[in-house]
């Protein structure tokens, strides 16, 4: 009979539960301290603002057809232009302000070589809005 023994064998497992009661503690404080400053975090001087009644300026571009017949030839704005002429419309519509949007029209059976040549000039002018218009297929 051993009453205060070493080696005790009923008590050599080890404890599996968690102890909850420093988690418990830990949250009832953050949940004060959220109480306490929630209320700080919403308050706002108020200010009567000033109303402006103006309206935005939208400057819509300008917009220019640059069309491309299947025999080459070019048409700024229905006007025939030869490859100098358009180089120096673009360069020209380059350094507005807005930049104008080029809409690029080229017939069906043009070689692919005139609509890059057209596109690389607008670049190298620096224009930089730059479209296509193409006609939609029938629905039948």
């Amino acid at each position: 009979m051993a009453f205060g023994g070493l080696m005790n064998d009923a008590g050599d497992g080890d404890n599996a539960e968690i102890n909850m009661i420093p988690l418990i503690d830990v949250m009832l404080v953050l949940l004060v301290i959220f109480i306490i400053t929630a209320p700080l975090m919403t308050h706002a001087v108020k200010v009567d603002l000033p109303v402006a009644s103006s309206q935005p300026n939208d400057v819509k571009p300008e917009t220019v057809n640059l069309s491309i017949k299947a025999d080459g030839s070019v048409y700024w704005n229905t006007e025939p232009v030869d490859q100098a002429a358009w180089r120096a419309q673009m360069e020209l519509a380059a350094a507005r302000t807005p930049q104008p949007e080029i809409h690029l029209r080229a017939d069906g059976e043009l070689a692919y070589k005139h609509v890059a040549q057209i596109m690389a000039d607008a670049a190298r002018a620096g224009l930089t809005k730059l479209g296509f218009v193409t006609d939609p297929k029938d629905a039948r």
